[in-house]
């Protein structure tokens, strides 16, 4: 076992077995200026950000957030910002963790647990990125639908060969990629926040969702069918707060050259991140609450009308539930939105998943395998509900809600670790460990997220024997 003090740049930089650059190879390989302006820096460090931000918006929220809005109005706007600000929380752990110890959270809990206890965390963060994977798949496919008119099962299938965009993008540069997904970032924004201002949502009320309520979570009964609001507070933390992006941070924070030997640089490098993190994340918080805010101006008190991307989409050309705003190039553009989100998830999970295997099990495998591998563990159950339920939307969005819930459920085994060893002065020095005020809520929100967690199974336990 390796020491937890001792710093280990060299951790996995092998060969690849195709040639082909991998995630870990890039660390240090992007200059960061010493002198110059704070506007400057802040250009040179941006980026890692936007890729961690791209997980906050992908396909797994825009069923939870448009159908909580749908549902219950306004009032989740307050679980979409306290989730923001989780994940600003954790995101600055982890890219701090990068920064700091060279080490990704994959590399440092294997390092300091043992082979056993490595090996459940890494099945269990397989099992979400496999999750993360399913709600790419379901909304790439959708969106390849809406726009062409294929089968169902034709763009299910179709999914599978983005490996290529990504091998092909690898080629490019790592700031290329973070350049096409701060792009594919901004399209989404623009789609949403036109078609929120159409809407012409009551601020009043607005605002007002963004003040936590205080009931009881699985009380209250949705306005036209569909899921408790246990159940939607959950998939919306477990599609804003993902676990996978942990991982991801702590690694790509290491992609800037930093001088190892001068702590104020290195403190240069944690202050820049967490700008870069937090103002990304802030644009993906933006963005979910616009999602949950066009469910509720456009489709309150029609939500089993809007479960499926598709009746979203035809719901958006239907003057009858979208009022006078209804178009056919709003659905075209909604359809566009959900193809890029898809595709920027896409990018972010492949780099993940190289990242968790190399971490847990020190072992590497080229990027065109751990793609090939990663979807199409995620293809078996999507195509199995689309050749049984015959292609049909409900049920694939049905899937997709409940791949967003275990997201979730596996949260906690992440937090926990990263929590650990960000406070730990130990492990990140005195200087860097996390200060008590942030440790006691990251254990917090990590005890309330458990609690809710049991909570939702012993609901899911019942219902599926009518207890």
């Amino acid at each position: 076992m390796q020491d937890s003090t001792s710093v280990n740049p060299k951790h996995h930089l092998v060969e690849n077995a195709d040639d082909t650059l991998s995630l870990s190879d890039v660390n240090s390989s992007i200059e960061a200026p010493k002198d110059g302006s704070f506007w400057r820096k802040l250009l040179a460090f941006s980026g890692p950000g936007a890729l961690v931000a791209v997980g906050y918006m992908d396909p797994g929220n825009w069923v939870t957030s448009v159908g909580g809005g749908a549902q219950y109005r306004y009032v989740l706007l307050s679980v979409v910002l306290i989730s923001s600000l989780i994940a600003m929380m954790l995101q600055y752990m982890a890219g701090k963790l990068g920064i700091v110890k060279q080490e990704d959270l994959a590399q440092a809990t294997r390092d300091r647990t043992n082979k056993p206890g490595g090996i459940a965390l890494w099945i269990m963060t397989e099992l979400a990125l496999m999750a993360t994977d399913i709600a790419e798949v379901i909304g790439g496919a959708i969106a390849l639908h809406l726009l062409f008119g294929w089968s169902m099962i034709a763009s299910v299938l179709t999914t599978a060969f983005d490996v290529v965009l990504l091998l092909l993008l690898m080629k490019f540069g790592f700031r290329k990629i973070e350049a096409i997904v701060m792009t594919l970032i901004i399209t989404i924004l623009v789609i949403f926040a036109y078609l929120v201002v159409l809407s012409k949502p009551e601020l009043t009320a607005l605002f007002g969702g963004y003040l936590p309520q205080l009931q009881d979570l699985s009380s209250a009964s949705p306005i036209g069918g569909g899921d408790s609001k246990l159940t939607l507070t959950l998939g919306i933390i477990g599609a804003t707060v993902m676990p996978h992006n942990l991982y991801l941070h702590s690694s790509i924070s290491q992609t800037r050259k930093v001088d190892r030997n001068d702590k104020s640089a290195i403190k240069e490098a944690v202050r820049f991140m967490t700008w870069d993190s937090n103002i990304q994340l802030s644009l993906a918080f933006v963005i979910n609450s616009l999602l949950l805010i066009l469910g509720a101006a456009l489709f309150f008190g029609h939500a089993d009308k809007v479960g499926t991307f598709g009746s979203m989409y035809s719901a958006l050309g239907d003057k009858t539930i979208a009022g006078a705003v209804a178009s056919p190039i709003l659905s075209t553009l909604f359809a566009v939105a959900l193809l890029a989100s898809g595709q920027n998830s896409t990018i972010t999970g492949t780099l993940t998943g190289e990242i968790i295997m190399e971490g847990f099990l020190h072992m590497r495998i080229p990027m065109w395998l751990r793609r090939v591998v990663t979807r199409g563990l995620a293809l078996i159950p999507v195509v199995a509900f689309t050749l049984i339920y015959g292609g049909a939307e409900d049920k694939l969005d049905q899937l997709l809600v409940y791949s967003q819930v275990f997201l979730s459920v596996a949260l906690p085994f992440a937090m926990a670790p990263l929590i650990l060893f960000t406070s730990s002065k130990k492990i990140m020095g005195k200087e860097f460990a996390n200060p008590m005020w942030m440790t006691v809520l990251g254990w917090i929100t990590f005890a309330v997220l458990t609690v809710l967690n049991i909570q939702l199974v012993v609901q899911i336990i019942g219902q599926l024997f009518g207890a």
